[in-house]
């Protein structure tokens, strides 16, 4: 079992930042990739990033490169994602999630590889 909590969320301006963070307990963090999440209104859930347990690989959805940047800190059981030059398309629930079906040299790009999630935090950038 994996408990995920994110946190970070909240409203900016466009243009501005903002660092997600989400912790994670239950089994060993480093043993199982993780990845970020999104859900606009309307709309349905897509990948944003994704992070082997390693933190040695990682993918991002075509429209966050260069914006969007994921990480991991294994030492604090924590994942983040660090959102810059934020623009109003971003709003929406960001979640992370945890798939412990790969090994920990594996990045997921599959999100029905994904089987643990968290509650979602909501981020809004104003124009």
């Amino acid at each position: 079992q994996v408990q995920l909590t994110e946190s970070g969320g909240g409203l900016v301006q466009a243009g501005g930042s903002l660092r997600l963070s989400c912790a994670a307990s239950g089994r060993t963090f480093s043993t199982y990739a993780m990845g970020w999440f999104r859900q606009a209104p309307g709309k349905e859930r897509e990948s944003v990033a994704g992070i082997s347990g390693t933190g040695d690989s990682t993918f991002y959805r075509d429209s966050m490169k260069g914006r969007f940047t994921i990480s991991r800190d294994n030492a604090k059981n924590t994942l983040y994602l660090q959102m810059n030059n934020l623009k109003p398309e971003n709003t929406a629930v960001y979640s992370c999630a945890a798939s412990t079906k790969r090994g920990p040299s594996s990045i997921v790009t599959l999100t029905r590889l994904y089987d643990f999630w968290g509650q979602g935090t909501q981020v809004t950038v104003a124009s």
